[in-house]
């Protein structure tokens, strides 16, 4: 599957970045753009850390909603990613432990930490319908896609809470 992550779409997501758009819609867009043209995510978020918080708040999108828009971390794998600030390719949900369900589709997940000044500061959370669908292709694009972004996440980040 790695013949998706093309220069072209690197192009296109370039040009998406760089857009004369606010950062929550170029985020949005990206969002759109690789659910549409990569086969195997179903469904493509951020999620944005909460300053202040050891939590995790849904961002832009594409896909089913879901009810997980505050995940703390050390929570599921996307509070896990956060927690140990790596990349968690998980290929069968089924046997994760600690995996929080989305959709009863749902058979694998990635989770790429986005960091800002040396911390984690947000997430790319992919799903996917099918088992075993991400290799190192993946991971290589989505942890480049991660710091491409990483101004942008910053951008949108919630005020600190008290």
């Amino acid at each position: 599957m790695s013949d998706v992550f093309t220069p072209e779409l690197d192009r296109e997501v370039d040009e998406l970045l760089s857009a004369h758009a606010s950062s929550g819609t170029r985020l949005q867009r990206i969002c759109n753009l690789l659910a549409d043209r990569v086969p195997h995510y179903d469904w493509f978020g951020f999620y944005i850390t909460v300053p202040g918080r050891r939590e995790l708040a849904l961002g832009p999108f594409s896909g089913e909603p879901t009810e997980h828009v505050r995940i703390p971390f050390g929570r599921g794998i996307c509070g896990q990613a956060a927690e140990r600030e790596e990349t968690f390719v998980v290929q069968d949900v089924g046997a994760a432990d600690n995996y929080l369900s989305c959709s009863i589709h749902v058979k694998s997940e990635i989770v790429v930490p986005v960091f800002g000044k040396g911390t984690v500061i947000g997430e790319i959370d992919i799903d996917s319908h099918v088992k075993e669908p991400f290799t190192e292709a993946d991971t290589l694009f989505l942890e480049s896609l991660a710091e491409r972004v990483s101004p942008l996440v910053s951008d949108i980040m919630p005020p600190e809470e008290e």
